[in-house]
Parts: C-alpha cells; sequence; structure tokens
C-alpha cells in the first residue's frame, strides 16, 4: 500500500528548519561560497563556529581527493594536532593513499620503499595485516588498474577516506560529524526497513533515496 500525501497535509514544517538543515549541509562538505550567499539571501543569523577552519577543512579534503595525501597530513597535522597519531585506521588510510599513487604513477621501486617505512610498521596489529597484503598485491601487476584489487585505485576508496577524515576533525571540534540531512536520511532509511520487516509483502519497501527522488 502507498501512503497518501494528503495525510500529512496538516504537519507543519518550519522554514527555519529546512534552512537549518541546508546550512548545516553545506557547512559540513565545506561549501563555503555557496554557504555564504546562503546565509545572505535567506537573512539568517551566522552560527559561531559556522567559518571554523573550512578553508582548511576544505585543502585538506581537496588533497585527499587529489591523491596529494602526504599534503593532507600535513596540513591535518596543522589544523587538529596528535588526530592521525591518535586514530591510527585514519593515518593509515591516507598513508595508503600516497602508496597508491605512486603505484598508479608506476614508480614501484618508491612505492615499495614506501610500503618499508611508513606501511609495514602497522603489520604489528593484526587488523593492519590483510589490508597491507591488498596493497602489496598491486605491484605484483603491470596494469594495477586490472588486478583484484583495481577498487583502491577508485576515486571511491578516496572519497571515502576524505568523508572520514572530515568526520574526524569534526568530532574533535565537538561539531557535528554527519549534517543534519545525512541524519534525516538515515532515520528515514531504518524507520522503512524496521516497517518493511514488521509488515512483510504489505508494508513499503526499504528506503531509496534515489527511488524517492524521482517521485
Amino acid at each position: 500500500m502507498d501512503l497518501d500525501p494528503r495525510l500529512y497535509d496538516h504537519v507543519a514544517i518550519s522554514d527555519s528548519d529546512i534552512r537549518n538543515i541546508v546550512l548545516s549541509y553545506l557547512v559540513h562538505n565545506c561549501f563555503k561560497e555557496t554557504a555564504e550567499t546562503f546565509l545572505t539571501c535567506t537573512g539568517m543569523n551566522q552560527p559561531v563556529d559556522y567559518l571554523l577552519d573550512m578553508e582548511k577543512r576544505k585543502s585538506i579534503l581537496h588533497f585527499t581527493m587529489e591523491g596529494n595525501a602526504l599534503k593532507a597530513i600535513e596540513l591535518t597535522e596543522q589544523l587538529v594536532p596528535n588526530l592521525l597519531e591518535d586514530n591510527k585506521d585514519l593515518c593509515f588510510d591516507l598513508l595508503s593513499l600516497h602508496f597508491i599513487d605512486l603505484v598508479r604513477s608506476r614508480k614501484c621501486m618508491e612505492a615499495l620503499e614506501f610500503a618499508q617505512t611508513k606501511l609495514t610498521p602497522f603489520g604489528k596489529v593484526p587488523k593492519f595485516v590483510g589490508k597491507l597484503e591488498d596493497f602489496i598485491t598491486l605491484l605484483a601487476y603491470e596494469e594495477p588498474e586490472k588486478s583484484p584489487m583495481f577498487h583502491l585505485l577508485s576515486p571511491e576508496y578516496r572519497e571515502n577516506i576524505a568523508d572520514c577524515l572530515n568526520r574526524a576533525i569534526l568530532d574533535r571540534a565537538n561539531l557535528p560529524s554527519y549534517s543534519s540531512m545525512e541524519r534525516l536520511i538515515q532515520q528515514a532509511a531504518v524507520v522503512r526497513h524496521v516497517l518493511h520487516q514488521e509488515l512483510g509483502k504489505d508494508g513499503h519497501p526499504p528506503f531509496s533515496l534515489k527511488a524517492f527522488l524521482d517521485n
């Protein structure tokens, strides 16, 4: 059964809430110019923490997405000292991006040396062993893009690490690590999943953002 949209006609949605949700998304993703324009057009009061290190976060995310992980690490250590020292998973992931960039550039000897000096120390921790093996596997192929580990060279892999880094920086600054829009979508997904499990075929299918937007 489909829900009748008219059932929700009486539900009041505050313009202020909607604007805060949009602003939260823009700030989270470092869309500074767009956020400034949005604030001006809506007449909203600028939050005290709105511009907090946004330009620095933006640069860090840019270098991470571009594969310049060493620069991203340098800027992260300047902005949030000890973050990478405290978060070994994130530190490993960023170092792996530099290794992957060397492999992509066919600088295999340089990549091997980097792995030996910067990555192999992580091998003392069991959870990193499998990852190290995956990275070293890339060196065995003349065309690493065609190896079983090809996904490590994908933009999606870099994007995932950049996203984790952004959340970690925000969390260290005691700011929300997820935007309001993301939390709303997560909540909608959970509610629809529970309803689908409880009602079965008579209920609604799991939430799909693409399907929702298409409608």
